[in-house]
């Protein structure tokens, strides 16, 4: 290894979007209610928090229409997509309508938030903390219901599903 490959071009979104891309991420979509539907967004910046007490960590674009929901219901569901919902998670990483964001996807509502059928976990949570992070905001909720099923997790690296 040479002294070139520790070199650090200038640190901006491009570098550090590409720095990060080699980072497997898990994929899930935080959901909220709303007065006109369900609210939902891809997101791989989640994570536990703290075990005691249970919380979850989940960043999101300060511009979405889904961070307005879940402050609006200060509550927001973290669904864990698995192996196979590949298009599901390219819909809801697009800014596409609501409307059409939800158009099919099949969901219920479970401890009054959007549960994906698709989810092989789904984490129901109430806002904590809103932290502003650059382009993002930083919202932590405590944990009120777990449920699980059988399957993989759908991951997200090099820019590609795996």
């Amino acid at each position: 290894m040479t002294a070139a490959d520790h070199q650090t071009p200038e640190i901006g979104p491009d570098a550090l979007r590409s720095a990060m891309s080699r980072f497997p991420t898990g994929v899930t979509i935080v959901t909220a209610p709303t007065a006109d539907g369900p609210a939902g967004l891809a997101a791989n910046a989640v994570t536990s928090l703290s075990l005691e007490p249970p919380l979850m960590l989940a960043c999101l674009d300060r511009g979405s229409r889904t961070l307005r929901a879940v402050e609006g219901a200060g509550r927001f569901g973290i669904n864990v997509l698995g192996t196979g919902t590949e298009e599901l998670a390219r819909r809801f990483g697009r800014k596409l309508p609501m409307e059409e964001k939800w158009q099919g996807v099949g969901f219920s509502e479970r401890d009054g938030l959007p549960h994906l059928d698709d989810a092989i976990v789904f984490i129901a949570c109430t806002m904590r903390d809103v932290l502003a992070g650059g382009d993002h905001v930083v919202v932590t909720g405590e944990v009120e219901a777990i449920s699980e099923r059988a399957g993989e997790a759908l991951l997200f690296a090099d820019g590609a599903y795996r």
